[in-house]
């Protein structure tokens, strides 16, 4: 048996391509990150000198719209399955657009937390304001990844590279996608019940 034969068996024997593999590890480490910064916060708040506030109503704004652009990731993958090849693209254009829409919502809501007197760092800081900016500019960096990787994915698309046949890079999208809508979607509550 040769090399090639080999590796052909350890991947049927996995029974995942190992860029799926790969994400599977991905989304595991980032959910790992969020337990600990959630954790942190929980910990942090019992010690004292911690202010409550009221989180901005924007936020739930940005929950739909993620959401949304969940339900739109979906409906490209499920064209994709079905060879409709514009609404594959149309999907994923939305996707994008919503993506956009939500990190654009968060630099508002960090607007609104200002307002509110709720800040990072400096003077007028507390310790319940800078975790609620770290949660959120972490979540928004991993958005900005996702994003990075639908777009590859729609530029596939337009080269008539996603389809019923290849659907791999499509499925890896949309399993991230679902995931960091997920992870917001925890985040919103977490931060919700213990503002």
């Amino acid at each position: 048996m040769n090399t090639s034969e080999l590796l052909v068996e350890k991947e049927e024997g996995l029974g995942l391509h190992p860029k799926r593999l790969v994400l599977i590890l991905l989304i595991f480490s980032i959910i790992m990150m969020f337990a600990a910064f959630t954790s942190g916060y929980i910990v942090r708040r019992d010690e004292g000198n911690w202010r409550e506030f009221d989180l901005p109503v924007s936020l739930l704004f940005n929950t739909i719209v993620i959401a949304l652009s969940s339900a739109a990731i979906q409906w490209a993958f499920y064209s994709a399955k079905h060879n409709e090849v514009k609404r594959t693209q149309l999907g994923l254009l939305i996707t994008l657009g919503l993506g956009i829409v939500f990190l654009f919502g968060q630099v508002h809501s960090w607007g609104d937390l200002v307002d509110g007197r709720t800040f990072f760092g400096g003077a007028d800081a507390n310790p319940s304001g800078s975790f609620v900016y770290v949660l959120m500019g972490v979540h928004a960096f991993h958005l900005i990844t996702g994003l990075i990787f639908v777009a590859v994915v729609l530029k596939r698309s337009l080269s008539y590279q996603v389809h019923s046949r290849a659907m791999l890079s499509i499925g890896n999208a949309t399993i991230y996608w679902h995931f960091l809508g997920g992870l917001w979607l925890y985040l919103y509550l977490f931060l919700l019940l213990n503002h």
